[in-house]
Order: structure tokens, then sequence, then C-alpha cells
């Protein structure tokens, strides 16, 4: 499982670099993986300082610069 979450949080890290800020359902569509390990996945990246979470209800997401 941990393997899995650190490959989605690459994912993500891609997606956001390519596609800029998100919101999490943006984000949930935009990867093809369960929800639940995409918000492992943010966490992890989230805890690690290379995305920032703002909002809510539906997050918006971003990269850290």
């Amino acid at each position: 499982m941990i393997t899995e979450i650190g490959i989605t949080a690459g994912e993500i890290w891609h997606y956001l670099d390519e596609h800029g800020e998100v919101t999490l359902s943006q984000l949930c569509s935009g990867i093809e993986k369960p929800r639940d390990v995409i918000l492992m996945s943010l966490g992890w990246l989230a805890r690690e300082g290379h995305v920032v979470l703002e909002g809510e209800k539906d997050y918006k997401i971003f990269l850290r610069r």
C-alpha cells in the first residue's frame, strides 16, 4: 500500500504541475486511482510541504513553489 500511495503522490505532483490549481473533485476525476488513495497521497504531499490545500468543502489544491 505504501508503494501505491507514493506512486499516486508522484502522479498528483505531475498533474498539478501540468494543470495548476485544481479542486479536489477535479483531481479525483483527473487521476484514475481510488479516492482514498488520492487522499492519503495528498496527505503525504501536504505533510512534506509540496502542496497547499485551501478552502473547506471542495478544497483547492496547488503546488507550493
